[in-house]
């Protein structure tokens, strides 16, 4: 490491200003930061100091996000080895398939090994297509703003793969992510000045944008000429009978999102999330308890037309992206609510407008995605309640 300080110290001439890459030193700047803590410090008063800057929250984030990524891995991989079995192939019809084979891993939904191998070579290209597309553009917009590039798209990098199904085409996601940045992010001002969260952007983008290829049966599962649909399809269509049981959903070995399925990941990450103080329990909180309400209301109305209104919130609670919305999306700090009670606020109606989506709408689709958003564009509006009920409190005590 001593070395690659000293190569990046000789080099720091040519970046800035005078140098013939000056143009690039946000790039250099990323680099350089991401490998060794910045030796600059201020020098005059005043400044706060903190244990935790932007670095460390996104390192705590990746850190929670690391056993869905384990998930991801091994359930597109399980997915996808027991549809092969299910065809009886020893190998895919695809390149993932005839690496595997090329590499002497048989199909064995049954092996844990496999299951990763196979699973990693549908998570990796995508997120390897998300980082260079996004990258991209976080670097020119650094650039042309003269800005160091700032590591909040790391997180972002990661999490748009673990929302989107295994097969999706690698083009749209260039442009998705390419739209979640862009539109998501930078034309507010880039991080810290987005009111959406970039990666539900990105997936709210390709969902209107390209439905079959996020909605459709046939991508929950990583193989060619098999369909299957996702629990929650199954629930909303009568003639469908159910064929995860909730301990499978719980775990997380059902078809769906990446790394949307697993409710034990995102536990294990809450947990992490909320010991750091990096994520709100308030908001995780109050989006179960805002759910269970609502679920419990439609549970007691009851419907003979429309089979959602059946499903409890035990199951509300499994399917779909729910956790991983609560635990990792609806939590951002820069899009979610920052006042106290507003947190409240703002959990409470993710909750309700996500079984409220998933229940009326003729459609069905994933709830969790569309009520965060939604609740983005309006977090700004619950804390200016919160924020002017404070001064006026305060305006109150000094009457004299």
């Amino acid at each position: 490491m001593e070395f690659l300080k000293k190569f990046l110290a000789k080099q720091e001439k040519h970046f800035v200003k005078g140098g013939k890459l000056k143009k690039l030193f946000p790039l250099f700047e990323a680099a350089e930061t991401f490998f060794f803590t910045s030796g600059k410090v201020t020098t005059k008063a005043s400044h706060v100091r903190d244990f935790m800057d932007l670095k460390r929250m996104m390192t705590v984030v990746v850190i929670a996000l690391a056993p869905a990524v384990l998930m991801a891995l091994y359930n597109t991989g399980y997915q996808a080895n027991m549809a092969l079995e299910h065809l009886g192939k020893v190998h895919g019809d695809n390149w993932q398939g005839a690496f595997l084979n090329w590499l002497g891993i048989q199909i064995n939904s049954g092996s844990i090994f496999s299951n990763i191998m196979h699973g990693a070579f549908y998570f990796f290209p995508v997120y390897i297509i998300t980082l260079m597309a996004g990258g991209f553009w976080e670097v020119l917009f650094a650039s042309i703003r003269k800005h160091e590039i700032n590591e909040g798209f790391f997180v972002t990098s990661l999490l748009i793969p673990l929302i989107l199904p295994p097969n999706i085409p690698y083009w749209q996601v260039v442009i998705g992510t390419s739209f979640g940045i862009v539109i998501g992010k930078e034309v507010f001002g880039g991080v810290g000045m987005n009111i959406l969260n970039p990666a539900l952007t990105t997936r709210a983008f390709l969902f209107f944008a390209y439905p079959a290829a996020i909605s459709g049966d046939k991508v929950w599962v990583a193989v060619d000429g098999l369909s299957k649909a996702t629990p929650l399809a199954e629930f909303a269509d009568p003639l469908l009978k159910v064929s995860a049981s909730w301990w499978d959903a719980f775990i997380g070995i059902i078809p769906g999102s990446m790394g949307e399925t697993s409710v034990l990941a995102c536990l294990i990450g809450a947990i992490i999330l909320i010991a750091s103080r990096v994520g709100s329990w308030k908001i995780m909180f109050s989006i179960v308890i805002g759910m269970f309400l609502m679920a419990t209301t439609f549970n007691l109305i009851g419907s003979y037309t429309n089979p959602m209104f059946a499903v409890t919130p035990m199951w509300h609670f499994v399917l779909g992206g729910f956790a991983f919305g609560a635990v990792f999306m609806a939590t951002d700090p820069v899009s979610a609510a920052m006042t106290e009670k507003g947190k409240f606020i703002y959990g409470f109606l993710i909750g309700v407008l996500v079984v409220l989506v998933r229940v009326v709408n003729p459609a069905f689709p994933e709830g969790m995605m569309l009520a965060i958003l939604f609740m983005n564009v309006f977090a700004p509006i619950i804390d200016k309640y919160f924020i002017n009920a404070n001064i006026k409190r305060r305006l109150a005590r000094n009457v004299i």
